[in-house]
């Protein structure tokens, strides 16, 4: 069972090595929350990951169930924390955050819209600065996430 280990990773490291699938999810998009926030931080100007990915580019790449799990364990948690800090910049970043992956769907075959719907939900101010800043943050989102 070990050799089958073995070669199975030696398999797997040559297709790598190869080309490998240009649409795989991008590791920086399953990254953690953190990785998340760090990228938010630039919004409203150029947000990607270290790697250069855009959030709805990990949006429009996650392929199967696995990937949507992994990128929502990173995703839903920074919506979290950015809902619960209850200013105008965190605002603007959670509106940025649910727009970029509205946009990702887009592209999609609808299976990601349950992100989008539970990312959606975390938008609960009743400030309307809060409100105005969350919707100002989707549309750039929209445009450029």
């Amino acid at each position: 069972m070990r050799a089958a280990a073995v070669i199975g990773t030696a398999l797997a490291v040559l297709s790598v090595g190869c080309g490998g699938d240009s649409t795989a999810l991008p590791p920086a998009c399953s990254d953690g929350p953190q990785s998340v926030l760090r990228a938010l931080r630039t919004a409203p100007r150029d947000v990607h990951f270290t790697d250069g990915t855009r959030l709805s580019a990990c949006v429009s790449r996650a392929q199967d169930d696995a990937e949507l799990q992994q990128l929502g364990f990173s995703l839903t948690p920074a919506a979290d924390r950015l809902a619960r800090n209850r200013d105008e910049r965190s605002a603007f970043r959670l509106g940025y955050l649910v727009g970029a992956v509205r946009s990702g769907a887009a592209t999609t075959n609808g299976v990601h819209l349950e992100l989008v719907r539970r990312l959606e939900s975390t938008v609960t101010f009743d400030a309307p600065a809060l409100l105005a800043a969350a919707r100002r943050g989707a549309r750039a989102g929209e445009m450029s996430g």
